[in-house]
């Protein structure tokens, strides 16, 4: 997009144009979320049952070198049946996620399937992403700064303007992107792929020509 017009007082003519740009990298964290989910009529024994199978997972997880585990989610919510208009509590669903990270992405397989082995039936989320989010999201603003500029220089040398275009405002309409994710349906021998990351950034940018 290009908006061109000219100032009176600063007696120079202005084009407005917005610039893109986006870095790949190479994700170097996996983030796992799973856990388990119990149901039954009375509570106590649920959440019992609920402790012992989250613990066998942790201890699991520990045993393979993994140690960044923390509790994500934990819930307890009342269960309804409907019959003939009729609302009645049928018991409790006690929900238990934790969330894994490490720094070995080869593992992300591995780790759902020693849960699951484990007796985990929740695996809410694989994200991936990297450490240093914020270094490729300012070389991305940086091309999205250049890409205005070349924009801006080609549109001059189209219109027979010698010197080129002077920018004299950014406005970064962009932001930094959340990490990706995906969910996956619990599967043997889990296959994951992490792909690459890809990281946008936008400006707009007025120029005096």
């Amino acid at each position: 997009m290009a908006n061109y017009y000219t100032d009176n007082n600063l007696h120079n003519r202005t084009m407005t144009l917005t610039g893109q740009g986006q870095v790949t990298a190479v994700p170097n964290i996996v983030v796992i979320r799973l856990g388990v989910q119990t149901s039954g009529k009375d509570l106590a024994p649920i959440q019992a049952e609920n402790a012992q199978i989250t613990q066998s997972i942790i201890q699991a997880l520990r045993l393979m070198g993994i140690t960044d585990i923390k509790t994500f989610q934990y819930s307890i919510d009342k269960v309804y049946d409907y019959e003939n208009g009729r609302q009645t509590e049928s018991g409790y669903l006690v929900r238990n996620v934790l969330e894994i990270r490490t720094s070995n992405l080869d593992m992300a397989g591995n780790i759902i399937d020693t849960a699951v082995d484990s007796g985990a039936n929740i695996v809410d989320l694989i994200s991936f992403d990297i450490s240093n989010r914020e270094y490729y999201y300012q070389q991305a603003l940086n091309a999205a700064v250049m890409n205005a500029m070349q924009k801006a220089k080609s549109i001059a040398m189209n219109m027979g303007i010698q010197a080129d275009p002077i920018p004299v405002r950014i406005t970064e309409t962009s932001t930094m992107p959340i990490q990706p994710y995906y969910r996956q349906e619990l599967a043997a021998a889990t296959p994951i792929l992490p792909g690459n990351v890809n990281i946008q950034a936008s400006v707009t940018m007025d120029f005096a020509f």
